[in-house]
């Protein structure tokens, strides 16, 4: 009688194992999708805090 309760837990057991593997995929997709938005925002700023070039600037005052 106690092997047909060892079987009966085998498929909560299992979906307990996946729940916990699918939290940590998602623990890991959230710290690879918080690392590549920190990169993007590093970039982001260093373009944003770039000077303007000369010849950028000069072709801007030619419009006017």
């Amino acid at each position: 009688m106690a092997d047909d309760d060892k079987d009966a837990d085998a498929p909560r057991k299992a979906q307990v194992k996946g729940a916990a593997a699918s939290r940590k995929r998602q623990s890991a997709a959230a710290k690879e999708d918080a690392h590549v938005s920190q990169v993007l925002r590093t970039v982001y700023q260093r373009a944003v805090d770039e000077d303007i070039p000369s010849e950028m600037l000069d072709l801007l005052s030619k419009l006017d």
